[in-house]
């Protein structure tokens, strides 16, 4: 294993392997934390239609000395934009807020059971051919659902973005991925900070003059094809989630961090969203 490879390659693609997440970052906030982010080395960068923040994404980018080119941008089809011609509209709006002639990742937001993903990929294909999205892929797909959306596109699916944490661990998902070279991007790499205080992450970090958020996301890039996108938005934070090229956890250490349960990940999930109102409600 390579401890400075900040990059994973999947089908001959060079991916930054920390990016940033932007879900809930909106307005001046979102703005900050991209160009912070930039600054500090990030290139890639995660939006969605959803998000409502492509805009200031893109204010960030055109703002910044880094060139478009040096990016890696990921945006995301809304939920009501799954039909050939809603697609090409809505990427379309995408690419004006965002500033720029193209996105280098689309995504299929969620599964939509009534709109057929073959029209949709057919149009997300399409979108490649015009010059105006570079790479296609899937976010919160299961297996069953990520094979199909494979044999269907012909340009092949990039990545399947989906929860991936130590709580939440997908080994059939991930296996699956390496077998067929799509990447692993996981979101909510933290357990939406349920992870900060996890004892067992916070003694592996005393080895490393690590916090246990590091670990955990050094856990995540350690596995070959997973890239991840941590949502941060203090300069602290940012510095924090990039420095985690320099140490290696050992066998051992890897197999001890997974440890599925559904109640920590929801747990995590409450209080993370407890945090965001006391700090958006301050007393």
């Amino acid at each position: 294993m390579d401890v400075e490879a900040k990059t994973t390659t999947v089908r001959g693609v060079e991916i930054p392997a920390v990016g940033l997440g932007t879900w809930r970052l909106t307005g001046e906030a979102c703005r900050r934390a991209v160009r912070t982010a930039l600054e500090l080395g990030y290139r890639h960068v995660d939006t969605a239609q959803a998000y409502g923040n492509e805009r200031q994404v893109g204010g960030a980018l055109r703002a910044s000395d880094v060139d478009r080119e040096d990016v890696f941008v990921t945006t995301k089809l809304g939920r009501g934009s799954r039909g050939y011609d809603d697609v090409r509209r809505s990427v379309e709006e995408s690419l004006a807020k965002l500033g720029t002639e193209y996105v280098d990742l689309l995504l299929i937001h969620w599964p939509n059971l009534r709109t057929p993903l073959r029209e949709t990929l057919a149009a997300m294909n399409e979108l490649v051919d015009d010059g105006a999205v570079r790479h296609v892929g899937v976010s919160n797909f299961d297996l069953d659902r990520l094979s199909r959306a494979r044999e269907l596109s012909e340009h092949g699916i990039l990545t399947n973005q989906v929860q991936y944490n130590p709580y939440w661990p997908q080994s059939e998902l991930l296996d699956y991925c390496r077998i067929h070279d799509i990447s692993l991007t996981a979101y909510s790499p933290l357990a939406h900070g349920g992870v900060l205080e996890d004892p067992v992450l916070e003694e592996i970090g005393v080895r490393y003059d690590k916090t246990a958020a590091q670990v955990a996301l050094r856990w995540l890039l350690q596995q070959p094809n997973v890239l991840t996108v941590p949502k941060a938005s203090s300069r602290e934070h940012l510095s924090e989630n990039l420095a985690v090229f320099d140490f290696e956890l050992t066998d051992e250490e890897m197999d001890r961090i997974p440890r599925p349960s559904k109640t920590r990940a929801v747990s995590g999930f409450l209080k993370g969203r407890l945090r965001s109102v006391r700090s958006a409600c301050p007393l």
